[in-house]
């Protein structure tokens, strides 16, 4: 599969220099490798280290990683491999395209810092057969260029029920949980503090023609030139219930979900305080033709009551389950899948929770988490 690295922005004539630049940046994707498979246990660094001599193979996290365990200082943490920390397993050309399950365990602790390296995370490319489950990256420092994630840089298959948090640093496509995304990003949230140029989001930097469904993210996120969103930098795939509440700051093409939409975005929020120069919005900074449908922003916590895209709500409405039940209700065509629940519970039958008159919505598999 060949295509550009960026957002389809060609229309706006001041992103003309940067598509020329990522234009060529082009390469292709590899598609699944035939190799022998060999199942990992993984017990410790090492193990995970041979992760990458076995890109096919079905692998499963005995328990969690972090300082302490063997292996960390020669393979994972600050001093390893001259500095530069923690080598990503697989790559673009070469992506992993096994099972990597997590079984709810953590890896603490990873160090990446690798600025002027490519596709750069605990995995650098997750190809179309990959899955990444049930694993949390936790106080990671991470940093690269072009395709930054904090678990994943470019993701084609399924990351499922995982989740990061630390900080990440990059240029183009920077995201907390994976920079970019052709694949599925489901049940899954992000708490990394983020930062990067273009293409930058809370979980994930550029979600070109993947899914991200059923996620959220609350770090802080800033961008230095264009796309910068709380959940997604620029997306020209579908976003579907799923919400952001971190701070945003950027540049241009700036939004509390989103910063630039191609794409689709449907039964989301987000309440975070969005700041930037041009372009921005409490939910959507930039809509380049795509569809913004039963989308809301706390106009009072983002601190505008502007959006190219969704309908704004008073805080009071946005813990309102008024407002995402009754289709009487500005920006409403359908109501959410979402009931009230007792504080402290949640109900796993509906999508969408909420404590009447007290919170925001949030997902039900939060509690479970």
């Amino acid at each position: 599969m060949t295509r550009a690295i960026g957002l389809r922005m060609s229309s706006y004539v001041r992103l003309a220099g940067i598509v020329l630049i990522v234009a060529a940046l082009v390469t292709p994707m590899a598609g699944c490798v035939e190799r022998p498979s060999k199942d990992l246990e993984i017990r410790d660094w090492y193990d995970l280290d041979a992760v990458r001599d076995n890109l096919a193979g079905h692998h499963r996290l005995m328990n969690s990683l972090d300082a302490t365990t063997p292996g960390y200082d020669e393979l994972a943490g600050p001093r390893a491999n001259g500095g530069r920390g923690w080598v990503p397993i697989g790559a673009y050309d070469d992506p992993f395209v096994g099972i990597f399950d997590g079984q709810g365990h953590k890896i603490s602790d990873l160090f990446v810092g690798r600025p002027e390296e490519n596709w750069i995370g605990l995995f650098a490319a997750v190809g179309e057969a990959g899955v990444i489950a049930s694993i949390g990256v936790v106080n990671a420092a991470v940093s690269g260029s072009l395709g930054v994630g904090g678990l994943v840089g470019e993701n084609m298959g399924a990351v499922v029920d995982s989740y990061s948090s630390g900080s990440v640093i990059g240029g183009l496509g920077v995201g907390g949980l994976v920079a970019g995304n052709l694949g599925t990003v489901t049940k899954s949230y992000s708490a990394v503090n983020v930062t990067g140029n273009l293409g930058v989001g809370g979980l994930v930097g550029i979600n070109y023609e993947g899914t991200v469904d059923n996620c959220y993210s609350t770090g802080s996120v800033r961008g230095n030139l264009w796309a910068t969103g709380g959940l997604v930098g620029g997306n020209d795939g579908t976003v579907v219930n799923s919400y952001s509440t971190g701070s945003v700051a950027g540049d241009s093409f700036v939004g509390g979900l989103a910063g630039h939409n191609a794409g689709t975005v449907r039964n989301c929020y987000s309440s975070g305080n969005v700041t930037g120069e041009t372009d921005v919005g409490g939910l959507v900074g930039y809509d380049d033709d795509g569809t913004v449908t039963n989308s809301f922003w706390d106009v009072e916590a983002s601190g505008t009551e502007e959006s190219d895209g969704g309908t704004g709500k008073t805080t009071a409405e946005m813990k309102d389950i008024t407002t995402f039940t009754d289709t009487a209700t500005e920006g409403l065509d359908e109501p959410w899948d979402i009931t009230a629940v007792a504080p402290g519970e949640s109900d796993q039958d509906y999508i969408w929770n909420i404590v009447d008159g007290q919170t925001y919505p949030f997902l039900s598999w939060e509690s479970v988490h």
